[in-house]
């Protein structure tokens, strides 16, 4: 191995364990891949009297919490974005499909827009998982790391 290829292999090491955390939810996520995870609560006349609020999946509130534990999340994903020009979820869809290790940090990007975004507007959470885009990087994150772990 040569010396750039050891600081990949490095650096797979290092995302491993919390890539290893989150890869646990793919099944559902490939299960509600256009779907709605959210409904809105309704219960004993709440519309009359408050505003209403949506429910999220359990599924989806313990990936958000699991993500939250790990390094994989930056509060500056917006300048990856505009940094990698992406604008669309085509754009980011395309990114993901061509990403390498060298792309980690914008994958942890685009995750990051799903589940920090979503923490502050709630639909976002519902977009990711309907757009496919988490369930999308996960898998390629998961597919990066096990090439990484073969060498």
């Amino acid at each position: 191995m040569d010396k750039d290829e050891n600081y990949m292999q490095e650096l797979a090491d290092g995302y491993r364990p919390d890539v290893e955390r989150l890869v646990k939810y793919i099944p559902w996520l490939e299960t509600k891949a256009g779907a709605n995870i959210s409904r809105i609560y309704a219960g004993e006349g709440i519309g009359k009297h408050s505003i209403t609020f949506p429910v999220y999946d359990s599924a989806m509130m313990s990936l958000v919490q699991d993500a939250k534990r790990t390094k994989l999340l930056d509060r500056n994903y917006p300048y990856i974005y505009a940094r990698n020009r992406i604008r669309t979820v085509a754009q980011e869809q395309e990114y993901i499909e061509q990403a390498t290790i060298r792309q980690m940090d914008g994958l942890c990007g685009i995750l990051s827009k799903y589940i920090l975004g979503g923490m502050t507007k709630g639909t976002v959470w519902t977009e990711g998982v309907s757009n496919g885009s988490i369930l999308k990087t996960l898998i390629k994150m998961k597919e990066i790391l096990e090439f990484w772990q073969k060498r």
